[in-house]
C-alpha cells in the first residue's frame, strides 16, 4: 500500500460507521463502470423505506448478536 493510500485509510478509519460503510459502497461501485443494475436501485430502495420505518418507530432493531444466534438455531 502506497503512503497515500495509507493516509486515505487512516482517515476512513476515523469516520463513524455509516461513513465507511457509505465509502465502501462507493469504492465498490468505482470498480463496475456499468452503473447500477435496476436490483442494487430496488435494494437500495428497500433499505432506504426499512430504515425509514425503524427510525419512525415502525420497525424494532435487534442486537446483531442476537439475530446471528436467532438464524444458526434455524
Amino acid at each position: 500500500m502506497t503512503t497515500a493510500a495509507r493516509a486515505v485509510l487512516e482517515q476512513a478509519l476515523g469516520l463513524d460507521a455509516v461513513e465507511r460503510a457509505e465509502l465502501i459502497e462507493a469504492l465498490f461501485r468505482s470498480f463496475d463502470a456499468s452503473g447500477e443494475s435496476r436490483s442494487d436501485v430496488l435494494w437500495a430502495a428497500e433499505a432506504e423505506s426499512r430504515l425509514a420505518a425503524h427510525e419512525a418507530g415502525k420497525i424494532p432493531a435487534a442486537p446483531a448478536a442476537d439475530v446471528l444466534r436467532r438464524i444458526s438455531r434455524r
